[in-house]
């Protein structure tokens, strides 16, 4: 019998994928409409851009932003344009949502830059343990890789649930 270690997996060819790498390090703010509104119940412009000139836009210098509304109101799509306007400037990410909508926008774009030939003919494991990704993430990474890996999987390499393999 050999004192010799095998690392099975290494020998498998199995790739290991981690969303929680892919996911950037930055602020992460959400600007509540309500603050932007009449009385905490109504947009009235007048009011609006009032506020909107008096708000320091330059504290999101490098935030990843979301808008979001916290009350039950009807919102003019126009409210969300100017918000985002003001933003533009200083926020590396703008996007209509909570933190959790922030982590699914940062992650799919992170998903979108994977250099996906690095996966072709491959077999390849999602990590599914830790973390607090988003299952908009993991339906992004199917997405990507089902069109070039040999197969791909979830969990962990002592224990995978088969997501997909090619016939070809």
């Amino acid at each position: 019998m050999s004192d010799v270690i095998e690392n099975r997996v290494e020998k498998s060819g199995l790739i290991n994928l981690d969303l929680n790498e892919l996911v950037p390090k930055g602020i992460r703010s959400v600007l509540d409409v309500k603050d932007f509104m009449f009385e905490g119940v109504m947009i009235r412009e007048k009011h609006f851009r009032e506020l909107v000139e008096q708000h320091d836009w330059e504290q999101y210098q490098g935030h990843f932003v979301g808008i979001t509304c916290s009350v039950d109101a009807i919102i003019p799509l126009w409210v969300y344009m100017i918000l985002g306007s003001k933003l533009e400037p200083f926020a590396d990410l703008i996007i209509r949502g909570n933190k959790a909508h922030i982590e699914g926008a940062l992650l799919r774009r992170a998903i979108e830059q994977i250099n996906v030939e690095e996966y072709r003919g491959k077999k390849v494991i999602v990590k599914g343990c830790g973390g607090s990704i988003p299952e908009s993430a993991y339906i992004a990474i199917v997405s990507s890789l089902q069109k070039v890996v040999q197969s791909l999987m979830f969990g962990e390499a002592c224990s995978t649930v088969p997501v997909y393999k090619s016939t070809n």
